[in-house]
């Protein structure tokens, strides 16, 4: 089948469900191609997240509400986040309009060109790489479940899309900035969530999800039982400088509030809180110009351990990577001993110390 010159008439899944009787050039969305027996008849679960993306869907009139449906309750099912949930189905609300837009109202017919031509418009809007790139992903997965289930032709991914990713190096606060930083910050909550970002590498989201029972001040260690980003479990420790001002903001927090740090009505304190709390120290500081922000306080913990000396086996375990590569990201941005070996050759070559001579023998072919 050449799927890119297939019409609604002619496709195999409307014929399926397009009732008899009904002029199938003006077949109604409101006929999908059946679902599984299994999927037809499960119960819909209680998740707010699938009800707020399948209500744009709704408001919007858009096609291929019931294949929408069942693959966010597949989502659901493998328990991903709600935040993966949300952006899913944001992804695929963009890609949905983008079909009406070109005239595609059925899901089924969609083709590779459709798929190239949506990317394009993304990149010609100007959203960043790591931004597409990430769409990208959320689609591909959801035309693999299209494709597993018949809905949609697998030359829709016969080939996998991606996009180049600039593979930029992480972004580190420099040492005497922190000095800066530090120097303005006063209030005892502030101090310790800042050092404690800056000596355990912790993720903001894991910090504020923190509960007290999980800090153990006698064995100078915090407890990570489920990583807010890839639920990776792990334990941090706490540095010297990092117990002090935990000690005193300990004496200072409610001690009826059960998160470390906590918010109103004993609620965790939110992301928005944190960033504009660190954003006014940034700028009391004299360092807003500098384009800091709190995950670079990871970055920096990452940094200052591998320039001491710590093997990269055990940061990948301290930051809770998957994966090795992700941590030898950092031994690009400082490495001691990459930095001895150059000046170490460049001090011989300085000296003219190399031998031998660098032309060629032009006889040779």
């Amino acid at each position: 089948m050449n799927l890119e010159y297939v019409s609604v008439e002619n496709s195999k899944y409307h014929r399926e469900y397009c009732p008899s009787g009904l002029d199938k050039s003006t077949a109604s969305l409101t006929y999908p191609p059946p679902l599984r027996q299994a999927e037809a008849d499960e119960p819909r679960v209680a998740n707010p997240e699938i009800d707020r993306v399948l209500q744009r869907l709704s408001d919007k009139g858009l096609c291929g509400e019931a294949h929408v449906t069942q693959y966010l309750l597949y989502l659901h099912r493998r328990n991903c986040r709600p935040n993966t949930i949300r952006s899913n189905g944001s992804t695929i609300i963009l890609f949905l309009t983008f079909l009406t837009s070109i005239g595609r109202n059925h899901l089924e017919t969609i083709t590779r060109e459709d798929f190239s031509a949506f990317i394009e418009r993304e990149q010609d809007r100007g959203l960043k790489p790591h931004s597409i790139s990430t769409r990208l992903r959320a689609l591909n997965a959801f035309f693999r479940f299209l494709i597993e289930r018949e809905v949609i032709h697998p030359n829709v991914l016969n080939r996998k899309m991606r996009i180049k990713v600039p593979d930029s190096l992480p972004r580190a606060i420099d040492p005497e900035d922190i000095k800066q930083l530090l120097s303005v910050i006063k209030k005892p909550r502030d101090r310790a969530m800042i050092v404690v970002l800056l000596r355990t590498g912790m993720r903001i989201g894991e910090l504020l999800d923190s509960r007290v029972e999980n800090v153990n001040i006698r064995e100078k260690r915090i407890e990570i039982f489920e990583a807010q980003k890839n639920r990776l479990g792990r334990v941090v420790y706490i540095s010297d400088d990092a117990e002090v001002v935990l000690q005193t903001w300990l004496k200072w927090r409610n001690s009826e509030e059960h998160y470390l740090f906590y918010g109103p009505r004993g609620r965790p304190l939110c992301y928005e809180a944190a960033r504009a709390m660190f954003h006014k120290y940034l700028d009391n500081a004299g360092l807003s110009h500098r384009g800091y922000t709190l995950h670079c306080l990871r970055h920096t913990f990452a940094s200052e351990l591998l320039n001491a000396g710590m093997r990269l086996e055990c940061l990948q375990q301290l930051l809770g990577h998957n994966s090795i590569e992700m941590t030898r990201r950092y031994a690009r941005l400082t490495d001691n001993t990459r930095k001895e070996e150059y000046f170490r050759a460049m001090a011989i070559i300085e000296k003219g110390g190399i031998n031998g001579h660098y032309r060629c023998d032009y006889s040779l072919p």
